[in-house]
């Protein structure tokens, strides 16, 4: 994207640093932060490291803009749970798991659990927007990924923006049980162990 600093793991056309955000941000005093469609490929651990990497690179004001698919809408939509036939509910199966596991998925947010962790590594202000939309010219227009057959009610698109506030300084005990409520609840059957920071 031109005027920003295109980060990606490989060195592709586009990209000016190779990085690989898992291991942090080398930046500090940065205005705004923008991925799409990015953190669900991440561990859940993993992704609240870089959410809490892109709060520490972002200067006093600073705003995280960010999209990932909706868990409801995946849910709703690709799955008819009772109320269909056999035949159905075996390709529903089927299609669930695609959504979850295809495309180098690693873990997809529901609205609440991305506003906790958000919260969690310190932001303020959050607030989610429309696909497109911003009260900040800047991050306007800016998403590229294709839609599917959102609602404005049911958005197949989780959309937030999340702004470093001098005062928002990170909830430990939040922290804390969020990463404990997914160690207990989730990565444990992976083998997955939050490292400690």
């Amino acid at each position: 994207m031109p005027g920003w600093t295109n980060i990606d793991v490989q060195d592709l056309p586009g990209v000016d640093i190779v990085l690989d955000v898992t291991q942090g941000l080398p930046f500090s005093d940065v205005d705004f932060v923008y991925c799409e469609h990015f953190i669900e490929h991440l561990r859940f651990d993993q992704g609240f490291r870089f959410l809490e990497a892109c709060c520490e690179a972002l200067s006093d004001g600073g705003v995280l803009r960010l999209s990932t698919p909706n868990l409801d809408w995946v849910y709703l939509t690709h799955y008819c749970a009772g109320s269909c036939d056999v035949p159905k509910r075996i390709s529903d199966t089927f299609i669930l798991n695609r959504a979850f596991y295809g495309w180098g998925h690693q873990f997809l947010y529901s609205r609440e659990v991305l506003v906790e962790v958000l919260d969690a590594v310190g932001f303020r202000n959050i607030v989610e927007c429309e696909y497109g939309e911003s009260t900040r010219p800047v991050l306007q227009n800016l998403e590229k990924h294709e839609r599917y057959g959102a609602t404005p009610d049911l958005p197949d698109v989780l959309i937030f923006e999340a702004e470093k506030t001098g005062n928002g300084k990170r909830k430990r005990t939040t922290r804390d049980t969020i990463l404990r409520q997914a160690q207990d609840e989730f990565l444990h059957m992976l083998d997955w162990k939050i490292e400690k920071t």
